[in-house]
């Protein structure tokens, strides 16, 4: 555990005493609220620690590591922005999974590139937004936040 954690952790404990000496009933209260909203999390986080725990085990972390660390990183970065794009994954899942393969082995760069593509541009979306906004307001915000996102996860490769 880093010292944030502990430090967090340390506070935390902390703030339960001091609002379990000021109201004892409110503080009980509240944390059996919060063990129900912890069962009702427990599918969700389950859920994202296995497909995280499925992608790092179909993909081996040398690969990983030798496509998104060790090649060429504007490839692997457009290769990611790419992947960023086509894939619809929630961001609760997709930012413990860009963790995770940053600790395999992967360049920030690429990893940038990945997360905000996934937010920012929407190709499984598409229809929908064509549908809504029309086909080319829907072409230009993709097409400029892929460009952006490039751009992005360039300058976060140049400053982290």
């Amino acid at each position: 555990m880093d010292i944030f954690s502990i430090i967090f952790l340390i506070i935390s404990i902390i703030g339960l005493l001091i609002s379990f000496i000021k109201d004892k009933d409110k503080t009980l209260k509240s944390m059996k609220k919060n063990m129900k909203m912890m069962k009702n999390m427990f599918g969700s986080i389950f859920g994202v620690l296995l497909l995280i725990g499925l992608i790092l085990a179909i993909i081996p972390p040398d690969m990983i590591k030798k496509i998104m660390g060790e090649s060429n990183i504007y490839l692997s970065t457009i290769f990611s922005t790419i992947v960023g794009s086509i894939t619809l994954i929630p961001a609760f899942v997709a930012f413990p999974l860009a963790g995770s393969l940053i600790d395999a082995g992967a360049n920030i760069a690429p990893i940038a590139g990945f997360l905000t593509t996934l937010t920012m541009v929407g190709v499984v979306t598409f229809p929908i937004e064509k549908e809504r906004f029309g086909f080319k307001f829907s072409i230009q915000r993709n097409l400029l936040s892929f460009g952006f996102a490039i751009i992005i996860s360039i300058v976060m490769g140049v400053i982290i």
